[in-house]
């Protein structure tokens, strides 16, 4: 399946962000195991209702219109990166990441500690851990990693 550029949604429609929510959970589901079914369905709320509409959404497509990724940042800030499970490790996130740091500044990102596939992730774009908290924003007990570019 082949994807196409990188493109900004401006003014995602009702019909976008549902389709990133669900790209958002079965990622979600397909990584991060240490987190139940009652939770996801708690974050996928706040995803969809809070998280979406107060980003920058940027995405890539497949070839059948579908979202491949997408990421969320505000301003320095990669608020969310999410791959759909069956393009996980063929560069479409680096793909994306890459983007955002170029030529849309983003310098940090938060990456929950039980994740570490997207802490190696991040690591081998030149991210470090600058500081951790116990809890995640929701106050569960879910550390986040606090990370920015090395350059940084």
């Amino acid at each position: 399946m082949k994807t196409t550029s990188i493109e900004r949604l401006v003014r995602p429609t009702a019909a976008e962000l549902d389709a990133l929510t669900a790209l958002w959970e079965v990622s979600v589901r397909a990584t991060h195991d240490f987190l139940s079914p009652e939770d996801i369905g708690f974050y996928r709320r706040i995803v969809r209702e809070e998280a979406l509409p107060g980003v920058t959404l940027y995405v890539i497509r497949t070839d059948r219109n579908e979202f491949a990724a997408f990421a969320g940042t505000t301003g320095e800030m990669l608020e969310m990166l999410f791959v759909a499970p069956g393009l996980r490790g063929k560069g479409v996130g680096r793909q994306l990441t890459e983007h955002l740091i170029a030529r849309c500044g983003v310098r940090r990102v938060d990456v929950n500690e039980q994740n570490p596939q997207a802490a190696g992730f991040y690591a081998r774009l030149g991210f470090r851990v600058v500081s951790r908290d116990p809890f995640d924003p929701s106050g569960r007990p879910y550390p986040i990693l606090h990370l920015a570019l090395a350059d940084e």
